[in-house]
């Protein structure tokens, strides 16, 4: 496979940003004062240019886990959101010693909470609209566009989230991922794991996937899904970076 493209900024310590359904731009803007103190690397997953099209078209979290396995050289601090954080798991539990933190921000890991009918219900909505796309049932898909941040209002859903919705759509369900928790637990790698108080079932994910891993908890309210805009999470988790930067 032709490689991702990778995009550098900074100096300092390295920090791997693994962005989700959105690009890095959208997911990682407010972060960008972090450039000064340290050396982001931002990932572009396939099928968010200049990277090429995931294989056959489709999303999927263990090809994400090939791509980010050779940057983990460095032993980078990661920082992953939403979908891209299934691929970053998967990708550090199979190179512990490669990482040097792990920040995960609502990762959809589901079955940490099993027989939840909340968890139940966000897992069906984000299945039939990687099955179904833009034939998703109208009310159906904007609960979930919602839920995972876009701009969406009354009126024809704005193109570019029409876009992602699109390149979403046949993407591997988030239910078949099962990174090995365990790995990176016996490994000691030091993790937050921060969600925006937005959602119960992913304030209940992210809970549970803190207790498995022995990590830190942090919740930050104010941008929904995209906690990275939230007041407060650059401060917090650069106080984590700095904690952890041995």
């Amino acid at each position: 496979m032709s490689e991702i493209a990778v995009v550098r900024d900074g100096s300092g310590p390295e920090v791997l940003f693994v962005h989700g359904g959105a690009g890095p731009r959208t997911t990682w803007g407010p972060l960008a004062p972090l450039a000064g103190r340290w050396a982001p690397v931002y990932v572009h997953r396939r099928g968010y240019p200049p990277s090429p099209p995931p294989p056959q078209g489709r999303q999927d979290f263990a090809v994400d886990a090939l791509d980010l396995a050779p940057l983990l050289v460095g032993r980078p601090h990661v920082v992953a959101h939403s979908y891209g954080a299934l691929g970053a798991l998967i990708a550090a539990a199979a190179a512990p010693g490669g990482v040097r933190s792990l920040t995960l921000i609502e990762p959809p890991l589901n079955y940490l909470v099993p027989d939840d009918p909340e968890v139940a219900r966000l897992e069906r909505l984000g299945d039939t609209v990687l099955t179904q796309g833009m034939d998703t049932d109208p009310a159906a898909l904007r609960e979930f566009l919602r839920l995972t941040g876009a701009p969406v209002g009354d009126g024809p859903l704005p193109e570019g989230v029409a876009a992602g919705v699109r390149r979403a759509h046949g993407g591997r369900p988030t239910g078949e991922a099962r990174p090995q928790l365990d790995a990176i637990r016996a490994a000691g790698i030091p993790v937050l794991v921060a969600s925006g108080g937005h959602s119960a079932a992913l304030e209940r994910i992210c809970d549970a996937l803190a207790a498995v891993l022995g990590g830190e908890r942090g919740v930050y309210p104010g941008a929904g899904h995209f906690v990275a805009a939230a007041p407060g999470f650059t401060e917090r988790l650069e106080t984590f970076l700095r904690t952890n930067d041995t």
